[in-house]
């Protein structure tokens, strides 16, 4: 139920621009991003440049989890670089996904500049480096925690989602709201989702007030979100 919320979340999140910045054009369809590759294998510079243009949010996205206010804008011009080079350097014998592969690049791209301030060295990222292995090949956190990249950027993008969710939820509904929504779709940390019934029972309130309450406080969050 909780992936189902965040989902609608998500969604609300890209309509509004809450999320990603509004003057971002959307993704491109599968479809279109291939056609974009072929164009700019032929030395199309018109698909290159579209490409780098409806990846934007994905540059946003990454860098929203490194910085903040005016720190997040020079973050997205560092990450922007990163989505160049991996535009013009992408190609399907890369063995991934387009979107897979220009996050590791607007993503190391973003480290690099971390790195090189003294406030971030002791950071330790998901594709840090962490050793050698018995072939000579380094390894990352990444390896070790045997996540597929594609799972990592969801990751990062619910946990950022979450969080949102929980500011709007927090400042926008009483105390009421606030509980029958936590409750109802596991949102506290280490909680499960509830039903209607099981949130009445825990409450001692009746479920039809459960479920006005409910329908109440979904509608605020989007309200807000419109």
């Amino acid at each position: 139920m909780f992936e189902a919320f965040l989902n609608l979340f998500r969604r609300l999140f890209f309509f509004t621009g809450y999320f990603s910045n509004g003057s971002y054009p959307q993704p491109l369809s599968p479809e279109e991003e291939q056609q974009c590759l072929e164009r700019m294998k032929s030395g199309s510079r018109a698909a290159r440049d579209k490409l780098i243009t409806h990846n934007m949010r994905l540059v946003a996205h990454i860098a929203k989890k490194y910085g903040k206010g005016n720190e997040l804008d020079d973050l997205i011009s560092i990450g922007s670089i990163g989505l160049i080079k991996g535009v013009e350097s992408y190609s399907t014998e890369k063995g991934t996904t387009l979107a897979t592969y220009l996050a590791r690049c607007i993503e190391n791209e973003i480290l690099m500049t971390l790195r090189s301030n003294k406030r971030y060295q002791n950071t330790v990222y998901l594709n840090s480096t962490l050793g050698v292995d018995n072939d000579g090949n380094e390894y990352t956190l990444m390896d070790v925690l045997a996540v597929k990249e594609d799972s990592v950027f969801h990751q990062a993008e619910t946990a950022i989602l979450k969080q949102n969710l929980l500011k709007i939820i927090n400042e926008r509904l009483n105390p009421r709201e606030q509980k029958i929504i936590l409750m109802r779709y596991g949102l506290e940390e280490g909680s499960t989702p509830m039903t209607q019934l099981e949130t009445a029972k825990k409450l001692g309130i009746s479920r039809s007030y459960i479920s006005r309450i409910e329908s109440r406080a979904l509608e605020k969050i989007k309200q807000y979100l419109d």
